[in-house]
């Protein structure tokens, strides 16, 4: 099929047209998950004083071993109103302040306590347990890089470093649309020819996981007028998602009808197995992906080339999925003209990642892929992938 574009071809297609969107100002309590659009720079130095890393004594290491006076005893957030002068020892708790004239903190268990007096046996050495002002990072240094993407961790470390607020690109504003007059909403009577609409639940829960702001709208039947109505509420979003409507059939009228409303198809149909007909186009900055209906074709479209868009338009640096290695725990028959994205069970094992795939591949298989994990990438060629072969996969999440 040589008028298929390959997988990598059509990513890049994708990629060249989903620029990061323009950036706004977000508190750092509303910015979990969301990229950075430029470098987070400490406000402080952190710590923002030398501060003890035990529960101990603040002592001047040059007085050790000796007796010393206990002079105060230090809290957090309460430091000592005086410097420690020669002679003396102040009880210090983890992440207090350490006084002026101690150079070193000696940990609880270290010393013997006499009365208002502490012994201690042994030598210490300048700066041992002190944490230095500044040790983890300086004012004005990156705490976090631009094209991040703000995980918890992350969001700690840029509130100790007294963040407020962060840039980061706007979320994307996905519209999503599935088509079909077929289409019934969970709950519904089904009359006969009709079956349950899953695709619109499928790529919402997709598109909000991949940083996106969605709005699920209506499934609409194959009807020109209602196609219209409907993608022309859609365009105003920064991503539209259809599914179904993208093949050759007289009720595909997907293609057509955005065509008409000024969108420019890029491509249309790629080499892999499922979700070959996937189409993809723009009108101005919105990015316009025809999914099959078919929903494991759907997901697989997807994975493969929306949510890398998703990516892009926050600002990932390096948006596309990234493959893990494992083994095949069975043989595969390879695909001749189509890269193949197989549903499979992942195990752990002493040597590695194992997959296993799944029974029942064919595409509209939507309740046996309930029981994968994992995508594992068979490229097209002859012959079989042996039991055992080493592989690509993709995590489902």
């Amino acid at each position: 099929m040589a008028d298929l574009l390959s997988i990598a071809e059509a990513q890049q297609l994708v990629l060249e047209r989903a620029g990061p969107l323009p950036a706004e100002n977000v508190p750092l309590e509303g910015a979990a998950r969301r990229v950075l659009a430029e470098p987070a720079r400490a406000e402080i130095d952190l710590p923002p004083f030398p501060s003890s890393a035990m529960d101990g004594y603040a002592v001047r290491a040059d007085e050790t071993p000796g007796r010393l006076r206990i002079e105060a005893r230090i809290a957090a957030g309460n430091p000592a109103t005086v410097a420690l002068e020669p002679g003396q020892a102040m009880g210090i708790a983890t992440g207090g302040v350490v006084p002026d004239g101690a150079d070193a903190v000696i940990p609880i268990e270290y010393v013997v306590e006499l009365g208002n007096d502490i012994e201690i046996a042994g030598a210490i050495e300048s700066g041992d347990n002190v944490r230095p002002r500044g040790g983890d990072i300086r004012a004005g240094e990156v705490v976090v890089e631009a094209g991040s993407v703000l995980t918890p961790a992350r969001l700690g470390a840029l509130a100790a470093a007294g963040i407020p607020q962060v840039r980061c690109a706007r979320r994307p504003r996905a519209a999503v649309l599935p088509t079909g007059t077929e289409l019934r909403r969970p709950g519904e009577p089904l009359a006969a020819g009709e079956i349950y609409e899953a695709n619109g639940l499928i790529l919402s829960a997709q598109l909000e996981a991949a940083g996106a702001v969605v709005e699920l709208m209506p499934a609409v039947g194959d009807d020109e007028a209602a196609h219209r109505g409907a993608l022309e509420h859609a365009l105003g979003a920064d991503v539209v998602v259809t599914s179904g409507g993208v093949s050759v059939g007289p009720h595909d009228l997907v293609r057509r009808v955005e065509a008409e409303l000024g969108v420019e198809e890029v491509f249309w149909r790629v080499s892999v197995k499922p979700g070959k007909p996937i189409a993809f186009g723009v009108r101005e900055r919105t990015l316009v992906f025809g999914l099959p209906g078919n929903p494991v074709s759907a997901l697989v479209g997807f994975v493969l080339f929306v949510e890398p868009a998703i990516r892009a338009l926050q600002g990932v640096p390096d948006p596309l999925p990234r493959f893990d290695r494992g083994r095949l725990v069975a043989a595969r028959r390879r695909n001749p003209e189509r890269d193949e994205l197989v549903r499979a069970r992942l195990r752990r094992s002493e040597d590695g990642p194992l997959l296993e795939p799944l029974s029942g591949q064919e595409s509209h298989m939507i309740a046996r892929s309930a029981g994968a994990d994992a995508l594992v990438f068979v490229p097209r060629g002859d012959g079989e992938l042996g039991d055992g072969a080493s592989v690509d996969y993709l995590r489902l999440e």
